[in-house]
């Protein structure tokens, strides 16, 4: 199961779900203090802002962060829960979230899992630059992208809702 939450919920998200893999998406300089149940082997924190095209002075997501991401969920064993955040909660964390279950499902429908994704937040708006970097990273020859399109834009929101989306074992 990978639970997605704010930062602001990342402490109560990890207790009430007993997850013991963190990954954390935030924009360099972000205090982010990891909970006591994550040891620290298994909390990846990407610092990244939140973009889908270049801006100066900032970190665009690039390749070595997927590759980054994409190892870390290949080793997380599905035993306990895994929670995924990112500032709000709402953009890179539900986009990592979308990643993580294509790449551990590589049969799923990418449709039926933005369906599912959509289902479960009605906040969540996916990154469109970490999804096409995922896309063409697992071959999925733009359905990922095209699939994420489908769902379109969240429901405006402050932060997104702490959310689950099953992925099975």
């Amino acid at each position: 199961m990978i639970w997605v939450c704010p930062l602001s919920k990342v402490e109560a998200t990890v207790t009430s779900t007993s997850a013991d893999r963190l990954l954390s998406l935030l924009a360099p300089g972000t205090a982010m203090t990891r909970p006591a149940a994550i040891l620290e082997a298994n909390h990846l924190f990407l610092s990244l802002h939140d973009i889908a095209e270049p801006q100066e002075g900032m970190t665009l997501p690039g390749e070595a962060h997927m590759r980054t991401l994409l190892d870390f969920a290949e080793s997380w064993n599905r035993a306990k829960p895994l929670v995924v955040n990112c500032y709000a909660g709402i953009s890179r964390s539900t986009a990592s979230a979308y990643i993580i279950a294509a790449a551990l499902q590589p049969s799923r429908d990418e449709g039926e899992l933005a369906q599912a994704l959509r289902l479960a937040s009605p906040s969540a708006t996916p990154n469109p630059l970490l999804i096409a970097l995922a896309d063409a990273m697992l071959g999925r020859q733009g359905r990922m992208v095209a699939a994420i399109q489908s769902i379109g834009r969240g429901a405006d929101a402050f932060e997104g809702v702490p959310f689950a989306l099953d992925i099975g074992r």
